[in-house]
């Protein structure tokens, strides 16, 4: 094992009341890949900040090996002050890098360079605060919740641009998909200290569940020894006494090392508030279009849906799925075409910036609406307090600023005055963004449950597949077309649809004289395979292998007797995706063993 460059030894560090850390530790060596874990005010963004060197903790010791170099990429970057993005991106460059790479990754990830850094949407903050941080190449990589505002692309172009770097990287990220494609080994931050299991992501939930699970029976197990030895101080002999003040000693001990375990942090409460009940139709769509006087955003668009239907909107930023959702929910006007809303349509709206936030007022008057201290949930009055428990906030935060809760806290908030009021459509505009993975999988079940429509933009591709039952996803030049399933779902579709173009464009080749060189025959004749024949014999097998793997996955759930009465549109999703894997499959099969016959013809022929 390569000796560590990074060490963060026995840190200690408290902001007031329960220490944030105790003795967390870390160590980093080069080429390591850790994801940073733990639930929303553990200390994970404080922590990265303390191994940047710019935080200074209470207590403990922070070693860097001389001479390396360590890149730091905030949640929200600071690009005030500078004059353009490239101004930003170079003023972060050692000066032995060459300057044309800060110019390469800006015009990678979308952006000119030329742009006012004042003016930046999130999303383009966020790309041009990583072309800072990955221009250098450092020897640490430090990434605090990289994937924020980014768009699918730019989230699969930043995994492979991080697969390829030679830097160690410790991240943190509320994204499965991206922590379980990149991590090596985690780091669980829990109750101030930190725990390193050397496997990625993938292992980690189970390996957590089963580490709480045996401190839930370790501490049982003390309890009913304290129980027991205080039943013996009443009740037990007094002879010995020099064995009984040892055991009087052990009790006391005992006593202390109960009073000082920190209990892990309970779950949000997380219970959505019910509308009346609306038509089974909430939204229907005929012949959309949309532009703003340039291309069309939304070109001859149409979709049915109704109650019960969980819809997420995936593409591009720009690609217009903000515009899209607002007109089908009302908000905007079509160019062309119509929109028809249902009866008794209760929307409530979660939006990606967090804009209908007022950074001055204060927690508890968010919640309230400013009017007292009761707030109204499932049309039944609650204390602020109570409610605010139920999401994590202590009592004491009721008067702090919105300006002053982090991400995670913001994030929150958003969702407990959103689930307050009483709804059949919940419109959620980049919901995942800060919030911790355990709020992440409570948020899950809570949409998986809820008996009205579910409308959701978002680029976390597992979220998306954990939740919707169709997807709306953007395919360029205003085209917009929905699938049955989730992102995986559009993946092995769009898998399929290139097959068959594939077999179609190779019966035109073997059937036209003018393209005949690609039929077996005249490869017999030339005496080889084209290229991307070749190509195709050696790829065919691997796409096969997982469409098989993925009809596999949808035998398996379909095998569940109880979940057409549970989940009737999960059951048709399944069973659609299944279909057309099974015809993909066989689409695939039929290329192959085309291509094999003419592989083997042609050694034939040689022979």
């Amino acid at each position: 094992m390569a000796p560590p460059i990074l060490i963060l030894r026995d840190i200690y560090l408290t902001f007031g009341g329960t220490p944030l850390l105790e003795g967390a530790e870390l160590s980093v060596s080069r080429g390591d890949r850790l994801c940073l874990v733990g639930r929303n005010g553990s200390g994970k963004s404080t922590f990265l900040k303390i191994a940047a060197g710019l935080i200074e903790a209470d207590k403990g010791e922070r070693f860097l090996q001389p001479g390396s170099t360590i890149r730091y990429l905030p949640q929200e970057p600071d690009l005030s002050g500078y004059g353009s993005t490239l101004d930003y991106v170079e003023e972060g460059l050692d000066p032995e890098v060459d300057s044309h790479r800060a110019q390469h990754l800006l015009n990678l990830l979308g952006l000119s360079g030329a742009e006012n850094p004042e003016r930046l949407s999130g999303g383009e903050a966020r790309r041009c605060a990583l072309a800072r941080a990955l221009a250098p190449k450092p020897d640490i990589l430090l990434l605090d919740e990289p994937t924020n505002h980014l768009d699918m692309p730019a989230i699969q172009w930043l995994e492979k641009e991080l697969k390829d770097l030679p830097s160690a990287i410790v991240m943190i990220s509320h994204d499965r998909r991206f922590l379980e494609n990149l991590s090596r080994a985690t780091v669980w931050l829990d109750r101030g200290q930190a725990s390193r299991l050397d496997k990625g992501f993938g292992d980690f939930e189970e390996w957590r569940d089963e580490t709480l699970e045996q401190e839930k029976l370790d501490r049982h197990k003390l309890d009913r020894k304290i129980v027991a030895e205080n039943h013996w101080l009443v009740h037990g002999v007094s002879a010995r006494r020099k064995r009984n003040q040892r055991r009087l000693g052990e009790l006391v001990e005992m006593r202390q090392q109960r009073s000082q375990l920190r209990q892990a942090t309970g779950d949000v409460k997380m219970t959505v508030t019910a509308g009346n009940v609306s038509g089974k139709l909430v939204a229907e769509a005929e012949g959309i279009s949309k532009s703003y006087g340039g291309p069309a955003i939304i070109n001859d668009f149409s979709v049915r849906i109704q109650r019960g239907d969980r819809v997420g909107f995936v593409g591009p930023n720009g690609a217009g799925k903000t515009t899209l959702l607002g007109i089908l929910t009302g908000a905007l006007k079509p160019d062309h075409g119509t929109v028809r809303l249902g009866a008794s349509v209760q929307m409530v709206t979660l939006d990606q910036m967090r804009e209908s936030l007022d950074p001055k007022i204060t927690l508890s008057d968010t919640l309230t609406g400013g009017g007292g201290d009761m707030v109204s949930v499932a049309g039944k009055p609650r204390h602020v307090i109570s409610y605010m428990k139920d999401f994590l906030f202590a009592a004491e935060q009721a008067r702090t600023p919105i300006g002053e809760l982090s991400g995670g806290e913001r994030g929150r908030l958003m969702l407990a005055r959103a689930l307050a009021s009483p709804s059949n459509l919940l419109v959620l505009d980049e919901p995942t963004n800060d919030l911790d993975l355990e709020t992440l999988d409570l948020l899950q079940e809570m949409l998986a449950d809820y008996q009205g429509a579910v409308l959701l933009v978002s680029h976390d591709r597992d979220f998306i597949d954990r939740v919707v039952t169709s997807v709306i996803a953007w395919e360029g030049d205003g085209r917009w077309v929905e699938y049955a399933g989730g992102y995986s779902d559009i993946q092995a579709q769009r898998r399929q649809n290139a097959a068959e173009e594939r077999k179609a464009t190779g019966k035109a080749a073997i059937t036209s004289p003018s393209t005949s060189s690609s039929s077996p025959s005249s490869t017999s004749r030339k005496g080889k395979l084209s290229f991307n024949q070749a190509h195709a014999l050696k790829t065919l097998p691997g796409d096969m292998a997982k469409l098989e793997r993925e009809i596999e996955s949808r035998h398996k759930t379909l095998a569940d007797p109880n979940l057409y009465a549970r989940d009737p549109q999960a059951f048709d999703s399944a069973a659609c995706v299944l279909k057309a894997a099974e015809a993909s499959l066989a689409v695939l099969e039929e290329e192959w063993l085309a291509l094999e016959l003419a592989r083997e013809e042609i050694e034939g022929g040689d022979g």
